[in-house]
């Protein structure tokens, strides 16, 4: 986006919150910042407003005609409802990894999918959370799953301050700085 300020439409605006807020719930789990709070504890939050929520905003995208957003939040709707009722299912580490990596290629066609900066940044941030998220999985280790707790923070952090800047009107690009001196715009 090559505006400073974006208004954002309202379908965009409630699917970046919804998937900021479930983002922040599920990596503040998994980095045991605050004692006491796991990641299992998302799983409400998860069901309702990331998967239902997010899910019925990709519709109202689609209805909009907005492919990119309809697909990106009707995907993401989907992991965290399978996510969520599936939690507390017994369940191998190996499959729960795979799924975990099946989502990552998910939220990695996301981020090639294009958009704005801050969407290709926090798509591309959880891309990275999900596949550290399954490395843990796969290799049974708390290290890669505290790795990814604080990156899937940080794309939370992005997509809600989208969200938050589309409604604030808040700046959601860097600056262009002039060109060096002696430098021309043809090179």
């Amino acid at each position: 986006m090559d505006n400073d300020v974006s208004a954002g439409s309202t379908t965009t605006i409630v699917g970046r919150l919804a998937l900021g807020i479930t983002l922040l719930a599920l990596g503040l789990g998994y980095t045991d910042l605050i004692d006491g709070v796991t990641a299992a504890d998302a799983v409400p939050l998860a069901h309702y407003v990331g998967g239902v929520a997010l899910f019925v905003a990709g519709l109202f995208a689609f209805r909009d005609r907005d492919t990119v957003t309809g697909t990106s939040y009707a995907a993401l709707g989907a992991l965290w409802f399978t996510w969520a009722v599936s939690a507390g299912s017994p369940v191998s580490d190996n499959a729960a990894g795979l799924f975990l990596l099946l989502f990552a290629l998910v939220a990695l066609s996301l981020t090639a999918a294009g958009g704005d900066p801050l969407g290709r940044a926090s798509y591309g941030l959880l891309t990275v959370a999900l596949v550290l998220l399954a490395v843990a999985r796969l290799a049974d280790s708390g290290a890669p799953a505290r790795a990814g707790g604080w990156v899937a923070v940080a794309a939370g952090a992005v997509a809600w301050y989208a969200a938050t800047a589309a409604l604030a009107h808040w700046p959601t690009a860097l600056p262009r700085r002039a060109a060096g001196r002696g430098v021309t715009a043809t090179g």
